[in-house]
């Protein structure tokens, strides 16, 4: 289930601030921009609609309590918890996939909890979502967002360190052009994914504009004719969804309510689906 309510309001809202992100380095890899799986079904122009979700996926229920912060909105701030995007929207495919919370079960001190999302953060994303009997159970508290909430520091410690956001090699893929051809492939292999009940991770740049380097979670589609609209969990925004949209007749994606994103084309990539990605 997803929160059709919310969703709806994100995609009028008006709010967007634009915000200047430090510009990434390095030099790119040559080849990985355009290595995505086979062409899956997307419905053509006019035919069959895309609409798919992620089974029993709720944005009140099932998202971090938290938000990752923007280190230009902070510029006076000690220790902020900042560039962790990519932990925290890895970490919330992990605890839809491998975790379940039981509100019946005693509370566990800090370090009991922190133990528990360190195992949830170890298991591989690409992995398959376990059995519900299989699952690492998460005592004292009836969802991720209830716990998250009184739980905070133990869960900003069990996800673990950021460096991942920050060099993880596949970022690299901001800095490359792509194909209309490539993005209408990460369009379709969403579709597919949602329809078979995952989640699904994107990489998402405007660069080079330094302003959006992010990644967010799909859940959610809903199409017309011409456009598919994706909504997101964003990583920066716990409070309503983000929305993506992808045109079908140019083949490209446009940022329509992204936090502190002005709307505009952006680029998109799968993340964390493979070893290699």
């Amino acid at each position: 289930m997803w929160d059709s309510a919310i969703y709806g309001k994100a995609l009028t809202s008006n709010k967007v601030v634009k915000v200047r992100l430090a510009v990434l380095l390095g030099v790119a890899l040559v080849t990985i921009a355009c290595a995505t799986g086979p062409l899956l079904g997307l419905p053509p122009e006019g035919g069959a609609d895309a609409r798919g979700a992620a089974p029993e996926f709720s944005f009140s229920r099932d998202t971090f309590a938290f938000a990752n912060l923007i280190r230009a909105r902070h510029p006076d701030g000690d220790d902020l918890y900042a560039n962790y995007c990519f932990v925290l929207a890895r970490g919330l495919r992990q605890f839809k996939q491998f975790a379940r919370f039981d509100p019946a079960l005693p509370r566990l001190d800090h370090a009991g909890y922190v133990a528990l999302v360190r195992r949830v953060a170890a298991r591989p994303p690409w992995q398959p979502a376990l059995p519900e009997d299989e699952r690492i159970v998460i005592p004292g508290y009836a969802s991720l967002r209830e716990f998250s909430q009184a739980e905070e520091a133990a869960a900003k410690e069990g996800l673990g360190s950021r460096l991942w956001t920050l060099v993880h090699w596949s970022n690299w893929r901001v800095t490359f052009w792509v194909t209309p051809a490539h993005q209408d492939n990460v369009a379709r292999e969403i579709v597919s994914e949602l329809r078979a009940g995952r989640l699904v991770q994107l990489l998402v740049t405007n660069w080079p504009k330094p302003e959006l380097n992010h990644t967010v979670v799909a859940f959610a589609s809903s199409d017309s004719s011409t456009t598919i609209d994706f909504a997101v969990w964003d990583p920066n925004d716990p409070e309503a969804p983000g929305v993506v949209t992808f045109d079908r007749q140019a083949r490209r994606f446009w940022a329509t309510r992204l936090y502190d994103t002005e709307p505009g084309v952006i680029r998109a990539f799968r993340m964390y689906y493979s070893r290699l990605l």
